[in-house]
């Protein structure tokens, strides 16, 4: 995330702050009778940190995060999935909580040809979707790893929008640094620059890995070596099937054979 899309997250904060003197003190309710809620749309990868935001989002203004999987709520039943939609914002409504949609792909696609039941089906969910989201007084973040498949029209209706990309070697290098707490003993000879500069891991890979090195270290009562960082980058990486070679440790590749389980 670099200092623009940083600057987004402040605004969305300041807009919450100064809604009052906004649209009740300065009479703006009267020129946006309607959808006056803050919407906001995320997409990136996964775990480039679209979670981590609206988290970070709900704890800068002391709200509740409430997190919901789209794609789990979709209902093969005609006029469940409207049912479920149309509870969550009425819920919602009550405790003025931060609505956090993932995985919104699942049904804010690009919108589909009429040409079948199905399709219109498909419409009518994601228009109601968009109306509950614009007529909510809250924040409402949608979040998807496929920007691509957003229809266009719907994306304008956006008031705010963020792009995560995946970390550069400096931004890589923050997140190793910063996710060691200061109390974790890290071994001396542990460079995060290095791991930085070898693998190209998301923020939320990284912090797996630290706390699956952490646990390695504790288990044999040490500080956290390399050897637990590297056999825990091991596991993550066979999770999506990649290997772990001794040509790609460079430098650490002395310690393959200590990674090897």
């Amino acid at each position: 995330m670099d200092r623009s899309d940083k600057q987004i997250l402040k605004d969305i904060c300041n807009c919450v702050r100064n809604r009052h003197t906004v649209m009740t003190t300065w009479n703006f309710s009267r020129v946006v009778p309607y959808g006056a809620g803050i919407t906001v749309l995320f997409s990136g990868p996964p775990g480039t940190g679209k979670t981590m935001a609206a988290q970070v989002l709900a704890n800068e203004l002391q709200m509740e995060l409430y997190k919901i999987d789209l794609s789990r709520m979709m209902d093969k039943y005609v006029g469940e999935t409207e049912k479920n939609i149309k509870g969550i914002f009425e819920q919602a409504q009550k405790s003025n909580s931060i609505l956090f949609f993932d995985e919104a792909d699942a049904i804010f696609n690009k919108r589909l040809e009429a040409s079948g039941a199905n399709e219109r089906f498909a419409n009518i969910e994601s228009s109601l979707l968009l109306q509950c989201v614009e007529a909510y007084s809250g924040i409402s973040i949608l979040a998807t790893n496929y920007f691509q498949s957003i229809d266009a029209a719907f994306i304008r209706r956006f008031k705010y929008y963020i792009l995560f990309r995946e970390p550069d070697e400096a931004t890589r290098y923050e997140i190793w640094r910063s996710v060691f707490p200061a109390e974790a003993p890290l071994a001396e000879d542990v460079d995060l620059h290095l791991l930085a500069h070898l693998f190209e891991f998301t923020g939320a890979i990284i912090k797996n890995i630290a706390l699956a090195a952490a646990y390695l270290a504790a288990d044999r009562q040490r500080a956290i070596s390399n050897v637990d960082i590297l056999r825990a980058a091991r596991r993550e990486m066979q999770k999506v099937n990649l290997a772990l070679t001794k040509e790609k440790l460079g430098s650490l590749g002395y310690l393959f054979e200590e990674i090897i389980d």
